[in-house]
């Protein structure tokens, strides 16, 4: 078998692949507040058999002025280091949560450089759903150092947005709800007001999945982007509340071979907090 996996895989294939040296399974399960769970103690109290808890909650760089930012290039490295994971492996990586945070880890993983990563379809619920085995406790590994990884690419700015305003070369789409985005009152997930970057187009996240949490199929992802009105043959920013389900949508456009999106990774956290930047509210 090739040393390469594809970017999505099913709870068969890894069912049939789980133990092979050289794959890695993370659970990158991360909460939002409202939710109330625990996702490290989820972790410990069920896992898929040899998964490694990436704390994805924790991987944010704090020095950074965005809210919630994507992690530094040392940041990463050491996480995966402390998690024994070695450039040569193979990562699938899967979550339990409400806003699909693997998407999140992917595009954390590759946008440092690191390519053979894939997204369990259908997750932890799916696995669960199928009666497959899964352990508590966390498994032994031993930590590795493997010289650090690239610094984060495909990541836009705010000034790139500002910017953006004004060239409007690049789409934006956001992946909030219609409420959050074409409302007016208050933002129920994050806080302050609803509203969006003006110009921008909405994908609402949910709208990838099929019902069992898988994602649609390549034409009917095509066709969920484009009914919104998305150019596919133009340069795209993916945007949303704090980076994490933005990051569904560009993992659902690489499915469609839509590579060169970018994220906004302070999204609507950093650019609501802005006096200065323009909002609009309220229908389109």
């Amino acid at each position: 078998m090739s040393n390469d996996i594809e970017s999505l895989v099913s709870t068969e294939w890894l069912a049939q692949h789980l133990g092979e040296d050289r794959l890695v399974v993370l659970d990158a399960t991360r909460h939002l507040p409202a939710a109330n769970r625990d996702a490290r103690a989820e972790y410990e109290a069920a896992h898929i058999p040899g998964a490694r808890f990436l704390d994805l909650e924790s991987l944010t760089d704090a020095s950074s002025p965005v809210p919630q930012a994507l992690p530094s290039q040392d940041q990463l490295s050491e996480r995966l280091d402390s998690l024994g994971i070695a450039p040569e492996d193979r990562i699938v990586i899967y979550d339990d949560s409400d806003v699909k945070t693997s998407a999140r880890a992917w595009f954390t993983l590759i946008s440092h450089g690191i390519e053979d990563v894939a997204i369990l379809d259908g997750g932890l619920a799916k696995w669960k759903a199928e009666g497959r085995p899964l352990e508590s406790g966390t498994p032994d590994f031993a930590p590795v150092e493997t010289g650090g990884v690239f610094s984060p690419e495909r990541v836009a700015s705010k000034q790139d947005m500002l910017e953006n305003l004004e060239s409007e070369v690049h789409q934006v789409v956001d992946a909030r709800g219609a409420d959050r985005v074409f409302g007016t009152g208050d933002d129920p997930v994050h806080g302050g007001a609803c509203g969006r970057i003006p110009g921008s187009l909405n994908v609402p996240f949910g709208e990838v999945f099929n019902a069992d949490g898988t994602f649609k199929s390549r034409d009917e992802l095509r066709e969920v982007f484009e009914r919104a009105g998305v150019d596919l043959t133009r340069p795209i920013i993916t945007t949303c509340g704090s980076g994490v389900t933005a990051s569904v949508l560009l993992f659902a456009l690489h499915l469609i071979g839509e590579d060169d999106a970018r994220l906004y990774d302070g999204s609507w956290l950093e650019w609501s907090a802005d006096p200065d930047t323009l909002k609009a509210q309220g229908p389109a």
